[in-house]
């Protein structure tokens, strides 16, 4: 596999279009049996709202580092407005039609000790009529977009499916599609359809053997009008099938906590995947890990980058390659780990030769929180700082060593001139929750420690490695050639 491709993840374009809900999730504990009826009582502590159904599709793209836009209907009323905040900061353009009378569908769980107590869904069939805003609202934007994903969950924005599906095709775009429908000559047209092994079932596909399931998914496309469908298969993962060629892919997950979503992963990471470049056996390969890697959290949940990376560390350990964000994406990923309550540690410096001592520094500092985001000086910066004849090694390859390291989740740099040479700027953005900085100083000299500090953050001094410089390795180095 060619994982250059997770470079690349900023190339790929996409356009979901489908039903869009909110996801409404109550937290809390169940400490007794209701009184009035034989019920657990929750005491709820907390509330997360959460982009569901085609939103969650867009904000799986999204979080792969996608650029994607999203269509879909909302009623006017606040769990709409609520919906379009999160979109907002998601990063995801979105472009929600709404319509007066019908509600927002809104899906609202209550979760007690990781277990879903009960569901209660807000919804109402949306018309013919509604659909058709979506289709004319798609012909005006999608010149912007290389791939359609349509995401049905039959609550009617895909009333009109078949003509959007045209629009894309006669537009030149690759068109995948999360069915709902048994009939799949509604898809008629599409590059890739995404049933789970239930919904194939449904459509007329037969499962009694693997033999059975290859020619019946060759004989549903080929009469829908279909290039190819992955059909994903629970426990036993997930097979692509064309017209001349079957590829399996065993599950990956040892623990399923959760399966909410997965679909919605899966159809995601494929299309990103591809828009980046990948063929589509290994887009596929990375959204089956993908799945592996979602299924194992709580709720509808998202996959990064450095997580599918990590998942793909043997692959990793034979090519030498590793996953570096780019520059220009790591404040967004530090944005989507801090909405999932992860807590965020910052370090800088300038790491010009990677010695031991970093090494160990790097693993403290990771240990004081769940990431770790390493502030690198620029080339320029490093000149000002330690002389002309410094760095030694630019920017680009000094982060591409640290990045390697399996304490770093992030590397970023900063240092131009009008900012000055520390890191002060660049930690206000970020507002880690641990700052750690390595030597002698005192807290009130740090760069940025004021304002970790005035936002509930910590500070923390680590002493270094006794014997390890970057200055004593080059000085022993030019001795050396001396």
């Amino acid at each position: 596999m060619n994982l250059a491709a997770l470079q690349n993840l900023n190339n790929a374009r996409v356009l979901v279009v489908g039903d869009v809900m909110l996801d409404r999730y109550w937290h809390g504990d169940t400490g007794r049996i209701s009184p009035e009826a034989p019920v657990p009582v929750v005491k709820v502590s907390s509330l997360d709202d959460k982009a569901g159904g085609a939103a969650n599709v867009a904000k799986n793209i999204a979080h792969l580092d996608g650029k994607v836009g999203l269509l879909g209907l909302i009623g006017q009323d606040d769990n709409g407005r609520k919906l379009n905040n999160i979109l907002a900061d998601e990063n995801i353009d979105s472009q929600l039609v709404s319509v007066e009378q019908l509600p927002t569908i809104a899906k609202m769980r209550v979760i007690s000790r990781h277990q879903q107590v009960v569901r209660l869904d807000m919804e109402e069939q949306f018309l013919p009529e509604h659909s058709a805003l979506l289709t004319e609202k798609l012909e005006q934007v999608i010149d912007a977009y290389e791939y359609v994903l349509f995401s049905d969950y039959n609550k009617g924005a895909l009333a009109n499916i078949s003509e959007m599906i045209a629009i894309a095709k006669r537009a030149g775009k690759t068109v995948l599609i999360d069915p709902k429908l048994s009939d799949l000559s509604l898809y008629r047209g599409a590059d890739f359809i995404t049933p789970n092994l239930n919904e194939f079932k449904l459509a007329g596909g037969d499962v009694s053997s693997e033999a059975a399931i290859t020619q019946s998914a060759r004989q549903l496309i080929s009469e829908a009008g279909i290039n190819a469908m992955l059909l994903t298969r629970s426990e036993h993962g997930m097979s692509l099938i064309s017209e001349d060629e079957k590829h399996d892919f065993p599950a990956q997950v040892l623990e399923v906590s959760d399966v909410t979503g997965a679909g919605d992963t899966v159809i995601a990471t494929l299309t990103t995947m591809l828009g980046a470049g990948m063929n589509a056996k290994d887009a596929v390969e990375m959204a089956n890990l993908a799945a592996g890697i979602v299924v194992g959290k709580l709720g509808a949940a998202t996959v990064t980058p450095e997580e599918l990376s990590a998942k793909l560390s043997q692959f990793l350990k034979e090519t030498g390659e590793h996953y570096q964000a780019p520059f220009e994406d790591v404040l967004q990923h530090i944005s989507f780990a801090k909405q999932n309550g992860e807590k965020i540690v910052f370090t800088n410096g300038c790491f010009d030769i990677l010695h031991a001592g970093h090494v160990r520094y790097l693993a403290q500092a990771k240990s004081m929180g769940d990431r770790l985001v390493v502030g690198l000086n620029n080339d320029e910066s490093i000149s000002r700082l330690k002389g002309v004849d410094r760095p030694i090694n630019p920017l680009s390859e000094r982060a591409m060593v640290i990045s390697a390291l399996a304490s770093v989740d992030w590397v970023i740099p900063f240092g131009k001139e009008v900012e000055g040479d520390t890191p002060a700027n660049l930690i206000a953005t970020i507002s880690p929750d641990v700052l750690v900085k390595g030597g002698d100083y005192k807290v009130e000299e740090i760069a940025g420690a004021d304002h970790v500090l005035a936002q509930g953050g910590q500070v923390e001094v680590l002493s270094f490695l006794d014997g390890c410089s970057t200055s004593n390795i080059i000085k022993k180095a030019r001795l050396s050639k001396g």
